[in-house]
């Protein structure tokens, strides 16, 4: 008698030892077949874009960063033998320019090369000419460029073609960069993603901002 209570108690330990293995299986893949919703990233900070380079202005002078404090700057880096995104970009900037009339005296286009081999500063004085007479062009060495860009977080590189001007092009993006006059970091825009006027208009509120609250 006293084996077969014990079998019987086995029995049912065993029993409840299975149970609760089919249930821990079962709930484990259900969880992998219907996973909890996760709350949505929260994005804190600002943007990890620093104004800072030594670089040459299109009339030959050393500038840095420092150079146009006080004034608001729009950022673009292309280069000169660029077949469409850089003219495009610029003629649009120079449009922007224009719309703002005469709060353009508190802002600065800037051009900085990603092609420093071929845009030197008299290639770069004839370029940015050809667009906008406030418009600066900046060049300097290969180690100067690439500074510049990891600061903007640019990224571009030679991208061969046998039908290019010495064989070679330059990939990069069509990223334009808004700075504060301290230096800051504002905004940065697309030339296809609004018009020229939006843009002008944009700028023009945040000095009209920026006086009210100086």
């Amino acid at each position: 008698m006293q084996r077969t209570s014990l079998y019987k108690v086995r029995l049912a330990i065993w029993g409840f030892a299975a149970v609760a293995v089919l249930t821990f299986a079962g709930a484990f893949f259900w969880r992998m077949l219907h996973p909890p919703e996760l709350p949505a990233p929260v994005v804190t900070g600002e943007a990890a874009i620093r104004n800072a380079y030594s670089l040459t202005d299109h009339t030959g002078q050393a500038v840095t960063a420092e150079s146009y404090a006080g004034r608001w700057q729009l950022v673009f880096f292309g280069f000169t033998y660029c077949p469409d995104i850089c003219p495009t970009t610029l003629a649009y900037l120079a449009s922007v320019m224009d719309t703002l009339g005469p709060q353009a005296e508190r802002v600065v286009p800037i051009f900085i090369t990603v092609d420093p081999a071929r845009d030197t500063a008299e290639v770069m004085a004839e370029y940015v000419s050809a667009f906008h007479p406030r418009m600066v062009g900046l060049t300097g060495t290969e180690a100067q460029v690439a500074e510049a860009a990891d600061n903007f977080r640019v990224w571009y590189e030679r991208s061969e073609d046998e039908a290019a001007p010495d064989g070679y092009l330059m990939a990069h993006p069509g990223h334009i960069y808004l700075m504060r006059p301290d230096g800051r970091f504002e905004d940065v825009f697309i030339e296809s993603d609004q018009s020229a006027g939006d843009l002008a208009e944009h700028i023009s509120s945040l000095i009209e901002n920026e006086e009210r609250s100086g």
